[in-house]
């Protein structure tokens, strides 16, 4: 069976950073990334990646300040976050995609003073 395990997330200052971790268990995929939802907003990308070309997609408000990278025989995908504001607050969720697509339980981002 699929089985996505984020690590990484807790509670920083802002323009601090945070590393999150997506481990894949069960089989490879092409497109790993990574999704946020905050209360009362819709979930929203924020990077992704593929095994291909490793081809990287960010979302505009993390441009810049987010790095996403993967180890393919890991199997793991990765998601630096530095220089973090306030509004990055949120759930994040790691994503996993071939012919199905499948989501992590989600870890918590929380960036306050």
């Amino acid at each position: 069976q699929v089985q996505l395990v984020e690590s990484g997330g807790g509670l920083v200052q802002p323009g601090g950073s945070l590393r999150l971790s997506c481990a894949a268990s069960g089989r490879s995929f092409n497109t790993m990334g990574w999704y946020r939802q905050a209360p009362g907003k819709e979930r929203e990308l924020v990077a992704s990646i593929t095994r291909s070309s490793g081809s990287k997609n960010y979302a505009d408000f993390v441009r810049g300040r987010f790095t996403i990278s993967r180890d393919n025989t890991a199997n793991t995908v990765y998601l630096q976050m530095n220089n973090l504001k306030p509004d990055d607050t949120a759930v994040y969720y790691c994503n996993a995609r071939d012919w199905s697509t499948y989501w992590g339980q989600g870890t918590q981002v929380t960036v306050s003073s």
